[in-house]
């Protein structure tokens, strides 16, 4: 089904299959197509409608949440005012898509198949990284790099405690932001 001809009821039923399908299989990557149907509150029919198969929907959803994550960080607006406030910023907007962060990058396998110019770009976060460490707020001598990885290995771990009812979801922006700056922030 070419998304282009989708009519906005469709549109609406196929970015519904797509993120009952990030959600379903952030939890469980062996989730079936039925599941993911209930997920969706549609019927199997209607998601082999929109995509032919697992893979393909697999895929699609790769795609689709790469997408909603660079539109998050976009929203952040994390070229504005300080480092500090624009991390801030960063993770109040990422939390929310906990699921997608944890369907796209807790399984590396997950990317595998997806075209190198269409991968997430980590630019934005490493350019707003390496700022907050030339305005003193984040520790120059940790890479750039490592700080991003910590970054997504701590939204993982919350967003998974967070599905699993192990933590309240109010109280991830608070604590995951508590702990990633004391964690790279300079030493006074």
């Amino acid at each position: 089904m070419d998304v282009a001809e989708l009519t906005g009821s469709q549109s609406r039923t196929r970015a519904a299959i797509l993120d009952a399908t990030a959600s379903v299989l952030a939890r469980d990557r062996t989730a079936t197509l039925p599941e993911i149907a209930a997920a969706a509150e549609v019927a199997r029919s209607t998601v082999h409608r929109y995509f032919t198969d697992r893979d393909r929907l697999i895929y699609e959803t790769t795609l689709d949440s790469i997408r909603v994550i660079e539109e998050t960080i976009t929203a952040a607006s994390i070229d504005d005012g300080p480092a500090r406030d624009a991390m801030r910023r960063l993770i109040t907007n990422l939390v929310p898509e906990g699921d997608r962060i944890v369907f796209l990058f807790a399984d590396p396998a997950v990317l595998r198949d997806i075209p190198g110019e269409q991968l997430p770009n980590s630019t934005p976060i490493l350019e707003l990284i390496l700022r907050g460490q030339r305005e003193g707020t984040f520790d120059p001598e940790i890479s750039a790099e490592w700080i991003r990885i910590a970054l997504f290995g701590l939204l993982i771990k919350s967003s998974r405690e967070a599905a699993y009812g192990l933590v309240d979801r109010h109280t991830i922006v608070p604590t995951l932001t508590r702990i990633f700056e004391r964690g790279v922030a300079t030493t006074p």
